[in-house]
């Protein structure tokens, strides 16, 4: 295999190779552009509203232009929905596994979740919209999606029992209601804030997650208490 792929480029001229590696660069960067704006049209309009003619006006190309990058409208939109993972990943998930195990890990992933959520108030967020427009649609998209926010609360669950087991959380807290718990906060963030539009709606849900976790933390031991406690009775 590494002969005949020295032999190609020995025998192809090297104005022919730059020419394909070009047109496989300007490729791979106008399929990146296309699921931009395909992402903030999706965000807005949901994942149903995304179609190829109406990316097609958005990008100025023509409708088989579009094709060309994806072979069918059900393969943009899980294009689309891994793009979004993608950043979910990049800006909640990567930076908070670099805090310390435990609850300080936690707190970190929902700092970082409440702050992305603060952008996603005017634009929408995929995994919410996404809940609504395929919760009682199998197919790919739905299987893709389903994967997608089964992963992010399996990642919240783990820090959770790594948080009860480092003795953050009280050892009969239940990892599964707690990730449910936090969900909730988040929906109901979305719910008020996007829709409803109150105002103090990221407060509150801060203040939800403090008070929650509040309940399930391993309480600090009072020393003074220790000292003065009396010795067992020995008789």
């Amino acid at each position: 295999m590494a002969n005949r792929h020295n032999f190609y480029y020995a025998a192809t001229p090297l104005n022919i190779i730059n020419t394909t590696q070009k047109s496989l660069r300007k490729g791979e960067l106008t399929r990146a552009a296309i699921l931009d704006v395909a992402l903030n049209l999706a965000s807005r309009d949901g994942l149903e509203g995304l179609t190829i003619g109406l990316l097609a006006e958005k990008m100025r190309m023509s409708k088989s232009g579009v094709f060309a990058h994806f072979g069918s409208r059900e393969d943009l939109q899980i294009a689309v929905l891994k793009l979004y993972h993608s950043q979910f990943e990049q800006e909640v998930f990567y930076p908070s596994v670099k805090v310390a195990r435990g609850l300080p890990r936690l707190e970190a992933m929902y700092a970082r979740w409440i702050k992305r959520v603060t952008i996603e108030i005017a634009s929408g967020c995929i995994y919410i919209s996404g809940a609504a427009e395929y919760d009682d649609r199998p197919g790919a998209i739905r299987d893709a999606l389903v994967g997608m926010v089964g992963a992010w609360q399996a990642a919240l669950l783990r820090c959770i029992e790594q948080a009860v087991e480092m003795g953050h959380l009280k050892p009969d807290t239940d990892p599964q209601q707690l990730v449910y718990e936090i969900y909730g906060l988040i929906l109901g963030l979305h719910h008020d804030a996007r829709f409803l539009k109150v105002p103090g709606s990221v407060e509150r849900a801060q203040i939800g997650f403090e008070r929650l976790i509040e309940s399930y933390r391993m309480p600090v031991p009072d020393a003074a208490a220790e000292i003065k406690k009396p010795p067992p009775n020995k008789t």
